[in-house]
C-alpha cells in the first residue's frame, strides 16, 4: 500500500493540550497510518460497529486534496507513540455542511478526550465554512454532522451534552438470501450492464442526478467518486447499471460491496448494496426492483448468507417500503445529530 502526502505539515495552533488531555496531538500522516488504523480495530473490537474504517479507507483520507489531512484530521498519541484517539472532518467547498467522525480508545474514554476531539471538530468547521465564504458572507451557517448507531448511548450522551439534536434516523436491513429471490424483471427498453471503468462517470453523473432530493446528499465530485470506485471493499463484479437502450442515458444503479473482517466478526456473510439510485424520469417502473433482485441473485451466486443495505428512514422515494417489500428487514438503527455553530 502506498500513498504520496506532502512532507510539510504546517504547524497547528488550534490543536488539543496535552495538559487536559494526557495525549500529544497532530494531523494524521503516512507514517501513522497503520498506528491510526490499530486504534480504530481496537476499538470497534470493543464498540462492535456495524462498519468502521480500515487502513485503504484511511489512505484515501490522506490523498484528498478537498479536505487536506494536514489540517482536517487529528490524531492524539500517549507517552509511548500508541494513537489513543482520532477525529476528522470533510466538508464540500459549496456544502452546507459539515460530517465529523472519529473515535477514543476504549481504555482512554471518559476522561474528557472525546470532547477535546469533538470541540476541535466544531472549531475547525467554522473554519472551513469562513475559509469558503471568502470576504463575502457565510451562505449558510456553520453546522457539524455526526452519525452514531443507536447501540451506543456514550456518544449520544457526549452529543447532547454539547447540544446536538437528532435530526435524522437511518435503517440497517437484512434479507436472508435463503429465501427465494422475488420476481422483478428490467421494464423493456432497459439493459442490464455490469459495472466497468467505462461507466464510472456516467453512473456518476445519474448519482448526482438520482440524489438531488436526498436528504443531506450533495453533489459527487470526480475525486470522491474516485474514493468510491476504489473503495477496498467494492465489489463490481456485484454492481450493476440499468442502461436505456434508447438514448444510452444510465437509468439506475447499484454499487455493491463485500467486507470479510466484517463477516468474521458479525458472524455471516453479506453482500451489501453502498448505493442504489434511479433517475427521476425513470422512477415508478421497477428499476429499483430489478437491480435489487439482480444483485441478491449475484450476492448469492457468490455464497454470501445475507443481502444487505442502509435507508434513510424518511427517504423521499419510499425507499424503506421498497425495501421491506422486497424481503428486507430493520435491524440495526442509527442516528445522525446536528448542532449549528
Amino acid at each position: 500500500m502506498a500513498v504520496e502526502q506532502p512532507h510539510d505539515v504546517p504547524p497547528r495552533d488550534d490543536l488539543p493540550t496535552a495538559e487536559a488531555t494526557g495525549l500529544r496531538w497532530q494531523a494524521a500522516t503516512v507514517d501513522q497510518l497503520h498506528n491510526w488504523a490499530a486504534l480504530i480495530a481496537r476499538t470497534a473490537a470493543v464498540e462492535h460497529p456495524a462498519w468502521f474504517e480500515k487502513s485503504g479507507d484511511l489512505v484515501h483520507i490522506l490523498e484528498s486534496t478537498t479536505n487536506d489531512a494536514r489540517t482536517n484530521t487529528l490524531l492524539g498519541l500517549d507517552g509511548d507513540g500508541v494513537a489513543r484517539a482520532y477525529g476528522r472532518i470533510i466538508k464540500n467547498p459549496d456544502g452546507d455542511k459539515a460530517s465529523g467522525m472519529g473515535c477514543v480508545d476504549p481504555g482512554w474514554q471518559r476522561r474528557g478526550i472525546g470532547s477535546a476531539v469533538l470541540a476541535w471538530q466544531e472549531a475547525r468547521t467554522i473554519e472551513r465554512f469562513t475559509a469558503d465564504a471568502g470576504s463575502g458572507h457565510l451562505a449558510s451557517p456553520p453546522r457539524l454532522r455526526v452519525r452514531t448507531e443507536e447501540q451506543h448511548r456514550h456518544q449520544a450522551v457526549l452529543l447532547e451534552s454539547r447540544g446536538y439534536a437528532a435530526v435524522r434516523w437511518f435503517n440497517e436491513m437484512h434479507r436472508p438470501l435463503s429465501i427465494p429471490v422475488p420476481l422483478a424483471p428490467l421494464p423493456p427498453g432497459l439493459q442490464l450492464r455490469t459495472l466497468d471503468s467505462s461507466l464510472h462517470e456516467p453512473v456518476r453523473l445519474a448519482h448526482n442526478d438520482a440524489f438531488r432530493d436526498h436528504w443531506g446528499s450533495e453533489p459527487r465530485d470526480r475525486e470522491s467518486w474516485r474514493f468510491t470506485m476504489e473503495e477496498p471493499t467494492a465489489r463490481h463484479d456485484w454492481s450493476t447499471v440499468a442502461i436505456d437502450t434508447a438514448s444510452g442515458t444510465v437509468a439506475g444503479y447499484q454499487l455493491a460491496s463485500f467486507d470479510p473482517d466484517a463477516a468474521a466478526d458479525r458472524g455471516f456473510t453479506e453482500g451489501y448494496t453502498e448505493l442504489l439510485g434511479v433517475r427521476r424520469e425513470f422512477r415508478g417502473r421497477g428499476i429499483a426492483q430489478a437491480l435489487l433482485a439482480d444483485a441478491m441473485r449475484r450476492f448469492a451466486a457468490a455464497g454470501m448468507d445475507m443481502a444487505s443495505l442502509d435507508v434513510d428512514s424518511a427517504n423521499p422515494t419510499g425507499a424503506l417500503g421498497l425495501y421491506v417489500g422486497m424481503g428486507y428487514t430493520p435491524v440495526n438503527r442509527s442516528i445522525t445529530w446536528e448542532k449549528l455553530l
